[in-house]
């Protein structure tokens, strides 16, 4: 069987190229491609928590709730927390069905092909510079110690 498998002709066959689930888990069972498992069940909740909730939380909540939602922010958080867990059962979904290292670019590159792959790939390193620098900018903003000067 091809490594690889695909499911077009013609000239952009190298770019939406697809790889199989069984030769992903070929690929994951290869010496070279073994992680060891270091973190505990306590370790990944955590890790998950943080990353479920971002920057947001850190940096507009309190500005939120005192000028525009006051004691409904409770049913924000609410509903927030809902879409998270939807959000949290697509990664299921995914993990369940490409049991191999690589989140979300390892799932796309399965399904929908190598240059959506690429495109995602590249999405989430973009998206945490951005909650990195968010996280930055409100933490300053709290401290005082904000770049900012006024004339």
């Amino acid at each position: 069987m091809a490594p690889y498998v695909s499911h077009t002709r013609g000239s952009t066959v190298g770019l939406l190229r697809t790889k199989s689930v069984e030769q992903s888990l070929a690929d994951a069972d290869a010496p070279e491609y073994q992680l060891k498992r270091t973190l505990s069940a306590l370790d990944l909740v955590v890790f998950g928590v943080g990353v479920v909730i971002g920057a947001g939380i850190f940096t507009l909540t309190g500005r939120a709730a005192h000028d525009v939602a006051g004691p409904s922010i409770v049913v924000s958080f609410v509903i927030a927390a809902f879409c998270c867990a939807l959000a949290a059962m697509c990664y299921a979904e995914f993990a369940s069905t490409v049991p191999v290292s690589g989140s979300a670019y390892t799932f796309s590159y399965a399904s929908l092909g190598e240059i959506f792959a690429w495109i995602i790939g590249w999405d989430l390193i973009l998206e945490m510079f951005l909650g990195a620098s968010v996280v930055a900018q409100g933490g300053a903003r709290t401290s005082g110690c904000s770049s900012r000067t006024s004339a």
